[in-house]
């Protein structure tokens, strides 16, 4: 079935939310729970799991996102694989996968063939029900023939595949610190990071303000920011999708961002885009619908 057609239905099955991918993202959930009950809670546990939460947080922003969707940035051919499989310890699927969605997002963001719009499909399609149909199981590479051409990201693109980092992660965990250690560092975590991403296809499009005048219903929100290493300045991101920083403000905290501009100044990466002062400035909404009034009232 074309994408196009999977995007406008508005009417998935409840079949097609049954899967293994569905089993396994609640069985994760479910441990999460049972391990701290098991193991007990442990605040040297909770340190762990937001530690593993803000690194993993990190490299899901600056790789999946701004890097393998927007390239934003610049890298070596070696460091974008490491970035590739320390992205995929998120386990949310291959980053080929990842970016190909994704593009789609913005290209008709919060219209019918949006892939998650919050606004015409409700919190809960936004947030999980779009990841949880099989549908959106295929990788168009119509969209990112960037990251096609390079055979080792396709591979890291295939079932099963694509979640050996995840497994190679959950394994360490477990060895080197046993099943606190695993619980904490791993599921808990991972539950955590999980919703906090997911938090920005729904609650960025929901709650928060509108600096500027995109087409769709992107905000800005200081805690998601916050929450996200910096991607709750979703509309700023909207309103200028390739630029390596997404707060366009000194205030505006950007995790991300600042940590990007370390691995520049070492020469991991380099060439970080950045939004022209021109469009920093643009018109806010509100004195955009004045300029029309004013407009429409002089023709």
């Amino acid at each position: 079935m074309e994408i196009t057609q999977l995007a406008t239905d508005f009417r998935p099955r409840w079949t097609t939310y049954i899967r293994t991918t569905t089993v396994l993202f609640w069985a994760v959930h479910v441990a999460a729970v049972v391990g701290v009950v098991l193991c007990g809670f442990s605040w040297r546990g909770v340190g762990l799991a937001l530690a593993s939460y803000y690194v993993r947080m990190f490299v899901v922003t600056a790789a999946y996102h701004r890097y393998f969707s927007h390239r934003a940035f610049k890298t070596s051919r070696w460091f974008q694989f490491l970035l590739a499989v320390g992205a995929q310890s998120a386990a949310q699927n291959g980053v080929v996968w990842w970016a190909g969605h994704h593009r789609w997002h913005h290209k008709h963001s919060d219209k019918p063939e949006d892939v998650h719009s919050a606004k015409l499909r409700g919190f809960w399609y936004a947030h999980l029900g779009w990841i949880m149909r099989s549908d959106w199981n295929d990788t168009d590479e119509r969209m990112v023939a960037d990251l096609a051409r390079f055979p080792e990201l396709r591979w890291l693109n295939k079932p099963v595949v694509h979640i050996l980092p995840t497994v190679a992660l959950a394994i360490g965990f477990a060895l080197i610190g046993g099943a606190q250690a695993l619980v904490w560092g791993y599921f808990v975590s991972l539950v955590l990071l999980w919703h906090g991403c997911f938090s920005i296809n729904s609650l960025a499009h929901l709650i928060g303000d509108k600096r500027y005048a995109t087409g769709d219903e992107s905000r800005n929100h200081w805690l998601l920011a916050l929450l996200t290493t910096g991607e709750g300045w979703h509309n700023n991101h909207h309103h200028y999708q390739s630029s390596a920083n997404q707060g366009f403000e000194w205030w505006q905290i950007d995790v991300t961002y600042y940590l990007l501009r370390l691995m520049a100044a070492v020469g991991l990466i380099w060439d970080l885009r950045r939004p022209p002062q021109a469009v920093i400035d643009a018109p806010r909404p509100a004195q955009l619908e004045a300029m029309d009034a004013t407009t429409s009232r002089a023709a």
